[in-house]
C-alpha cells in the first residue's frame, strides 16, 4: 500500500508525467522508487531498439543480417536488450509456448558443450546428465525451431576470446552454423573484445553489422540526457544538472558510462530526499554516497596491500 504525502503538494511540472505522483508519495516510498532501474530513452538507444525491431521482422533467407552491440563495460548494452525483450516476452498458447526473442549469456568458457548448455538453460529446457555436444547440438535447434524463435541475442560475446586459438575458431564456426540452420538473425553483446573476435573471421566479420554504444562526451547529447534523469527522479524541486559545467562534472565523475552516471545521481536523488533537499545539486552530489570505477579500484587495491 502506498500512502501520499499531501503536505508538500506544489508545482511539480519539473517532472516527467508518470513521476509527479510518485513525489507525492512518502520518503521511504520515493526511496525506493529512486532506486529501481529506469529506462531513458536517449537517441542512440532508441535506435538501437529500433534496429532490433527492424532485424526481428526480417525475411528468413540463407545469409541473415545480424548486429553486434558494442560499448564499454556499464555503458547501457544490458539495458538496451532488457528493453527489446520486454516488449517480445514468451506467449504461452494451448500446448506450445512461443518464445521470439531467446536471450543467453557466453559462459566464460567458449565450448560447444557450455554454449548449448546455456540455450538450453535460456530455453527452461531439462538437461541430461553427460550429454554429447551432437545430441546438445540437434537439441537446441530442434526446440529453438519449436518454439518459433526469430532472433538468438548473446551477452557477453567477449568471453570468446577467453578461448585458445583452435577452441575460438571453432566457437567461430558454430555460430556461423547456427545462422545459417535456422535463418534467424544473431545478436552479439559485449566490449570492444567482441569485435575484435569477430572481425578475427571474414565471414562473420561480414554478417556481423556493429553498433556502437561510445562512451559520453560533453555535449547537447549529454545535457539532455542529465534533463530527463532529472525529470525521472520523483524529486519535489528542479534539479538544474544539464549544464555544460555540471555536465563536465558528472562525466568525469562517473567516468563516462551511462551505468556509472546513473549509479552517482542515483545516490544524489537518495542525498536529496534523506536531506530534504529536494534536488540533485553540488551540495547533494557531495552527500551522494558513491565512488568513481578507478576510485573502487584503487580503494580495493590498498585494502590488498
Amino acid at each position: 500500500m502506498v500512502t501520499v504525502d499531501d503536505s508538500r503538494k506544489q508545482d511539480l511540472t519539473h517532472l516527467h508525467p508518470g513521476s509527479r505522483e510518485l513525489a507525492l508519495l512518502s520518503p521511504a516510498e520515493r526511496l525506493h522508487r529512486i532506486r529501481a532501474d529506469r529506462w531513458i530513452g536517449y537517441p542512440k538507444a532508441v535506435h538501437a531498439v529500433e534496429r532490433l525491431e527492424a532485424l526481428l521482422c526480417w525475411p528468413r533467407k540463407q545469409r541473415m543480417p545480424n548486429l553486434l552491440l558494442v560499448g564499454p563495460t556499464n555503458n547501457g548494452k544490458s539495458m538496451v536488450i532488457e528493453r527489446f525483450h520486454r516488449k517480445h516476452p514468451p506467449v504461452t498458447g494451448g500446448e506450445r509456448e512461443n518464445i521470439p526473442v531467446v536471450c543467453m549469456q557466453m559462459p566464460p568458457e567458449p565450448s560447444p558443450l557450455r554454449f548449448y548448455t546455456a540455450i538450453l538453460a535460456a530455453l527452461g529446457a531439462p538437461l541430461h546428465p553427460r550429454p554429447r555436444v551432437v545430441e546438445l547440438e540437434q537439441l537446441v535447434l530442434s526446440l529453438l525451431r519449436e518454439v518459433d524463435a526469430r532472433m538468438l541475442v548473446i551477452d557477453e560475446l567477449h568471453s570468446v576470446l577467453a578461448g585458445r586459438g583452435e577452441t575460438r575458431r571453432e566457437f567461430l564456426n558454430l555460430l556461423r552454423y547456427l545462422g545459417n540452420e535456422l535463418q534467424i538473425p544473431l545478436v552479439g553483446v559485449g566490449t570492444r573484445e567482441a569485435y575484435l573476435a569477430v572481425r578475427s573471421d571474414d565471414q562473420l566479420e561480414n554478417r556481423f553489422e556493429p553498433f556502437i554504444l561510445p562512451l559520453w562526451e560533453v555535449g547537447g547529447e549529454a545535457r539532455s540526457l542529465l534533463a530527463s534523469f532529472a525529470a525521472s527522479f520523483p524529486l519535489r524541486s528542479p534539479s538544474s544538472i544539464d549544464t555544460e559545467d555540471m555536465a563536465r562534472y558528472l562525466l568525469a565523475r562517473s567516468e563516462g558510462t551511462i551505468g556509472e552516471l546513473a549509479r552517482l545521481l542515483t545516490a544524489a536523488a537518495v542525498a536529496a530526499v534523506e536531506s530534504g533537499e529536494e534536488r540533485i545539486n553540488q551540495r547533494t552530489l557531495a552527500m551522494a554516497d558513491y565512488t568513481g570505477p578507478s576510485g573502487r579500484r584503487q580503494l580495493f587495491e590498498k585494502q590488498l596491500l
